[in-house]
């Protein structure tokens, strides 16, 4: 994912380089500081007309804004939102209580930017989070919005729901619970998954009851499906 992000931030990086000498039309990539994120994400929020995508890192202006736009709830269009562990954290309430009949909330461990994308035609892509200066650019050249979409598309696909997400306990989330959910996954004796994640027998089957339990899983198998659904283990 972070090898993909960098792609697509250079290929905004050559769009705006490509463009730069033709003075005579709109800029494909428009930068402005912080102080009119909320303004300028309210614009593009207010004239989508089939679709809003919207990536959520954490606390800020960013996060903010977009939750204070989607509580209004587009008029007509469709909304994803995506959001980051953290990001979650802080927003669960707020989330769960945005208008539901045209809007998807998700949560996904993947990396993400700050991003909004409308109509597939325009996106806006706020600086990484420790950037001193908090710019943000609006992009309209199609080829970066399209590199954009496709970047969300692949973390959203892996995503689990914002109810799932809730309902999971923290336990779920740990590497070895990632580690035992893969073993169990793919076949393992419970003897040769205890020795390949270094902890005895009785504390790896002590672990599988625990995940079986929280999955509300009636068997491994339907465990490992069940993890799945839920974004702990990729398909």
């Amino acid at each position: 994912m972070e090898h993909a992000l960098l792609q697509a931030r250079a290929l905004i990086e050559s769009t705006v380089s490509m463009h730069r000498e033709r003075q005579a039309l709109p800029s494909p990539v428009a930068r402005n500081s912080v102080a009119q994120l909320g303004d300028a994400m309210e614009q593009l929020i207010g004239r989508a007309r089939h679709s809003v995508a919207i990536a959520l890192t954490g606390p800020g202006e960013f996060t903010e804004s977009a939750l204070r736009l989607l509580a209004r709830g587009p008029a007509r269009a469709t909304v994803r939102v995506l959001c980051t562990t953290d990001a979650t954290q802080v927003s669960a309430d707020r989330l769960r209580r945005l208008p539901q009949p045209r809007l998807d909330a998700r949560v996904t461990d993947s990396e993400l930017r700050r991003v909004l994308v409308v109509d597939g035609t325009v996106a806006l892509v706020q600086a990484p989070g420790h950037a001193p200066d908090g710019q943000f650019a609006v992009v309209h050249d199609t080829a970066a919005v399209r590199a954009l979409e496709l970047l969300f598309a692949g973390a959203w696909s892996g995503s689990r729901g914002l109810a799932d997400h809730l309902r999971l306990s923290p336990r779920l989330r740990t590497e070895l619970v990632r580690n035992i959910l893969e073993r169990l996954r793919a076949g393992h004796t419970d003897e040769a998954a205890a020795r390949e994640i270094n902890v005895s027998l009785r504390t790896y089957r002590r672990y599988v009851a625990e995940i079986m339990r929280e999955l509300d899983a009636n068997s491994r198998f339907q465990a490992g499906v069940r993890a799945v659904e839920y974004g702990l283990l990729s398909a």
